[in-house]
């Protein structure tokens, strides 16, 4: 719809307010106002604006396309001259007239807004699930939406227009009528329909005047239901919630893996590769090697990682718990199941199960999970429901799994799943060399959790640890240190911090210098012996040699080829 093109002349009192209707009807466009007084308020308003004014009417009348101009300063000769000059398909009217038009106009725009104003209270009201009633001051009822309706099967036809009193006296719009106030969670029958409901009633006050009020309620059995729906989903946030609680991740990485020794290298490196596939992994080695460190960094590592990192150990869970512990159990599987429980290998959907110490599993437990590696899918104990998973398994054991299968005690056939990839620790015995940079993280540790500032270990002290054969291995070394450094008030670690915490004694075994006296040649030699056998024949081992003799190299090589010759 194309625009209407007003020209306003004089900007006065009746120009402006004209002016300030019409700016803002959406099919008017103001294409220039005329005043003589270039500075009045309305040719100020016009230009901030960014209408064109002007101050003649010379200048006026040359504007094309006027549809209507607007006089508004009365004065007959500019009346006349306007009337004279302008096109014939141009109409004037005087600002009487303007005005006029400019009331009916807003009060047109006014009942408009009032019927766009109703149409969305209607339609929010009719949206609304709960029940809705209105009534006069005097009882008569106005109002009721579809809810209403549909709660309490009487058609809107058959309410309107009767009074409240007569109805349902005792419901909640007749008693805040009654008692001019509001009524809340008032619990009645609608009148004529036995329809039990729970309302909420109030007074409508207009300008400090009450004028009716209006009531909503719901049914009865709309609130069971949502109590119903409240009860299951507390039992669904109280499972999540149990679930979350037992979800963890993964705390190292191979970064957090030291260690130099061949064997170590050999079983890291494996490591690094078995990460990268969903293969099940069998870490064997003493108690206290590491095993459930390199389980975490696999998890780590692979693209399993951002899922959970589950961890059972099979020798810590009574054998009666073991099931439910893994498999989880329906409520009232067995006396004491008050609910629903995830197992472990629930948990560890999507993610790694770490079953450490899995030699300590009983058969039964042996078959359900020999099972899950095959087909990965279980029931719940006292459940029926087959549950579908996919879950990545490392497990770890100090015992020799394959001569407990010939003795009966383990499944051979849960062995080799196991054991598709085997990660092989070895003792801390093996590779002492390792045990500075182990000390040296362990203090770095430590330090942190008891507030200290150790630097390290003496000579003396590092000597001690090499020749203490720790039958608990890294777990052992780790209870020792961190017990010198509760006791340590230096900044190093002495021998005596040590001494009091191996049984040092007991395990030099084989490498206990024998105590009678000898010739110092042949100490020499011993020393020399003991030193290449502890630290290795290479070129880095007797480099390390040199150093705990407190020789050169050079020395050293001397006397290897002496005693070599002899």
């Amino acid at each position: 719809m194309a625009k209407v093109r007003v020209g306003i002349v004089g900007m006065g009192g009746g120009g402006s307010t004209v002016y300030k209707t019409l700016r803002f009807i959406e099919h008017i466009e103001i294409a220039i106002v005329c005043d003589l007084r270039e500075k009045t308020p309305g040719m100020e308003m016009a230009r901030i604006d960014g209408v064109p004014t002007c101050v003649t009417l010379e200048v006026f009348l040359e504007v094309p396309n006027l549809d209507v101009i607007i006089e508004a300063t009365g004065i007959p000769e500019v009346q006349e001259q306007l009337e004279r000059k302008k096109t014939k398909f141009c109409a004037m009217i005087e600002a009487q007239g303007a005005n006029l038009m400019m009331y009916i106009i807003e009060e047109k725009e006014k009942l408009a807004d009032i019927k766009r104003l109703k149409g969305e209270l209607d339609a929010i009201l009719n949206s609304v699930q709960e029940a809705i009633e209105v009534a006069g001051i005097d009882g008569k009822i106005k109002y009721v939406n579809p809810s209403f309706s549909r709660v309490t099967a009487v058609p809107a036809g058959q309410r309107i227009g009767h009074n409240i009193f007569d109805v349902s006296p005792n419901g909640a719009l007749a008693r805040s009528l009654r008692m001019h106030e509001p009524v809340f969670a008032h619990r009645s029958q609608v009148g004529g329909t036995g329809v039990e409901v729970i309302s909420n009633a109030s007074p409508i006050v207009v300008d400090g005047k009450m004028e009716g009020a209006v009531v909503v309620f719901q049914p009865l059995t709309d609130i069971y239901k949502l109590m119903e729906q409240l009860r299951a989903s507390n039992q669904v946030i109280d499972e999540l919630q149990s679930r979350i609680s037992q979800i963890s991740t993964s705390k190292y990485t191979f970064d957090d893996l030291i260690g130099s020794h061949p064997e170590f290298e050999t079983a890291l490196d494996l490591a690094r590769k078995a990460a990268k596939s969903n293969s099940t992994i069998l870490i064997t080695g003493e108690s206290g090697t590491g095993k459930e460190l390199f389980a975490h960094a696999i998890h780590s590592a692979s693209l399993r990682r951002d899922k959970p990192f589950i961890k059972v150990n099979c020798a810590a869970i009574p054998e009666t718990l073991l099931e439910s512990e893994f498999f989880g159990h329906e409520k009232g599987a067995f006396t004491g199941a008050l609910k629903t429980k995830l197992g472990k290998m629930e948990l560890a959907n999507g993610g790694t199960i770490f079953l450490d110490e899995i030699g300590d599993m009983n058969l039964y437990l042996q078959a359900k999970l020999l099972r899950i590696l095959q087909e990965m899918e279980f029931e719940r104990v006292g459940g029926t429901q087959t549950i579908k998973v996919d879950v990545r398994v490392i497990s770890a054991t100090n015992r020799n799994l394959l001569e407990m299968a010939k003795q009966g005690v383990f499944r051979e056939d849960l062995y080799y799943r196991l054991n598709v990839l085997e990660l092989r620790l070895p003792p801390l015995r093996k590779h002492k060399e390792d045990i500075p940079a182990y000390v040296h993280s362990l203090i770095v540790k430590f330090n942190r959790k008891f507030g200290k500032r150790v630097i390290g270990l003496t000579v003396q002290a590092e000597e001690l640890l090499r020749q203490y054969n720790w039958p608990g291995n890294i777990r052992e070394l780790q209870n020792v240190v961190e017990r010198a450094m509760v006791t340590v008030e230096e900044d190093m670690i002495t021998d005596k911090h040590i001494l009091n915490l191996v049984d040092y004694q007991s395990t030099i075994g084989e490498e206990q210098v024998i105590g009678e006296i000898m010739p110092l040649e042949q100490m020499e030699k011993q020393m020399i012996q003991l030193a290449i056998k502890r630290y290795g024949n290479s070129v880095e081992g007797k480099k390390q040699a040199a150093n705990a003799l407190k020789i050169s190299i050079a020395t050293l090589y001397n006397r290897l080829k002496t005693m070599s010759n002899e």
